[in-house]
Parts: structure tokens; sequence; C-alpha cells
């Protein structure tokens, strides 16, 4: 079985570069722990409302995990706006 993740979360206006680098070094862990390349969205009519998308995840498990340890090493939290979060969704294929 294979899942999708789909995270998202509001960027602070002022951290929108710095977190688009830490994001992007986020994709370059995971694709290199787990073989997953992930994609970054921003929404069309809100370009601080941030989307990141990994499909075909067949080991979720190890996914998860490197995705939380990646997280919190690159501290992507504190680029968020305050009272946000990053929400997970996960979707079996």
């Amino acid at each position: 079985m294979a899942y999708s993740y789909y995270l998202y979360y509001r960027v602070a206006p002022t951290q929108a570069q710095n977190c688009e680098a830490r994001v992007l070094e986020l994709f370059s862990a995971l694709k290199q722990a787990t073989g997953i390349a992930g994609r970054l969205l921003k929404k069309r009519s809100d370009p601080l409302l941030w989307m990141e998308v990994y499909e075909n995840v067949r080991d979720d498990a190890k996914f998860e995990l490197e995705l939380e340890q990646a997280t919190s090493q690159l501290a992507i939290t504190q680029c968020l706006q305050e009272d946000s979060t990053r929400r997970v969704e996960c979707f079996e294929a």
C-alpha cells in the first residue's frame, strides 16, 4: 500500500524566505533518507498558506520518523505564524 502525505500551515510574513530555504533542506534530507521527493505548494489567493506534498510513501513508519526528525532539526515550526501549527493528513492509494 502507498500513502500520500499533505502537510499545510501558515508561514509568518517575515519568515517566508527563510522558511522556503528550510523546506528545501527538508526535502533534500527526506529524499536522501527515504527516497521520497517532496513538493511545495503555495495557495494562489493566500501565498502564506503552504502545503508540502509527499506521494507514493510505502514505509509510512520510517517516513514519519524521518519527517519528524528533519522538521525538528531544521526548526521549521519557528517559521510559522503565531498560533499556527503544521497539520498532517495522510491518504491511502
